[in-house]
């Protein structure tokens, strides 16, 4: 087996290990919480598999449709190898360099419920930029100012397995589409700077555990993992929700995103992390 290819099993297994240990982590916290709790409300933030800001605050088995909005906002930092047509760069970007570069990201989340089926749905579009990334196999360039756009369309689907008043697991699989288009301008210059798109989606496989650890307070633990046409793609996300009112709560937390994509018929690269926090509310609307 390949160096490469030993490195594609070896991050997926880490990401499936990700996955895995938040379950004991999250029995670990309920354990701490209020036992018996009786509520009829659950503070949430999550995305689907994992991704994104959202909360399910009704918990009735009514047979009705619940829904929760979650606009928000992820902070992100960056870090990784991307290249286009085979000029390959090196690129960093901590959380706090996008003050300065303004890599936002703009979010929004979508969570419906009905009984124990739950279809979450998380979108985000984020702009991540490096001016001073080095090239790795370029001759005569010092550096190279980095450009990204990033989409990604996560829906999902799951059940929940586990229903308690403090505490709330479900299962769940999904797919995530990524668009993404880069642009390298080379300095000193030459040619006259390259960009190109690239299109994929991959099969996900994860959970998320929500647990109420005051009737105002709650925490929630998620994370995915799985890949097609990238290997690996997995995500691993916490979020404290802060309930302000009856179907409002405040969210802030941390993501962790990490996909490693490779198109070798266009020596198209991206093999990236991305990393920092996330600020929102979450709207229940039904």
């Amino acid at each position: 087996m390949s160096h490469l290819a030993e490195d594609y099993m070896n991050a997926l297994l880490n990401a499936f290990c990700i996955v895995l240990i938040t379950i004991p982590l999250s029995l670990l916290l309920t354990s701490r919480a209020v036992a018996q709790e009786n509520t009829s409300e659950l503070n949430s933030s999550l995305s689907s598999g994992g991704s994104g800001a959202q909360s399910d605050t009704s918990g009735a088995m009514d047979d009705q449709w619940h829904i929760a909005f979650s606009p928000y906002l992820w902070f992100a930092g960056v870090h990784g190898t991307t290249g286009v047509l085979g000029y390959n760069t090196s690129i960093h970007a901590s959380p706090g360099d996008l003050l300065s570069h303004f890599n936002m990201g703009l979010m929004g989340s979508t969570n419906l419920r009905r009984n124990r089926v739950v279809l979450p749905v998380d979108m985000m579009w984020i702009r991540l930029s490096d001016n001073h990334s080095l090239p790795e196999n370029v001759l005569g360039v010092n550096s190279i100012d980095f450009r990204a756009g990033q989409f990604i369309l996560t829906p999902g689907a799951g059940y929940r397995f586990v229903d308690k008043s403090n505490l709330k697991v479900d299962g769940l699989v999904g797919l995530r589409y990524w668009h993404l288009g880069q642009k390298l301008t080379f300095n000193p210059t030459i040619l006259n700077g390259i960009s190109t798109s690239q299109n994929w989606v991959d099969a996900l496989g994860g959970a998320r555990l929500l647990m109420l650890i005051t009737p105002k307070l709650s925490m929630i633990i998620s994370g995915n993992a799985g890949g097609g046409a990238a290997a690996p793609d997995y995500e691993v996300l916490g979020v404290v929700g802060l309930k302000v009112k009856r179907n409002i709560t405040l969210q802030a937390g941390w993501r962790y995103l990490d996909v490693h994509y490779r198109n070798n018929s266009n020596l198209f690269l991206y093999d990236v992390a991305q990393n920092g926090a996330i600020l929102g509310a979450t709207f229940q609307l039904k």
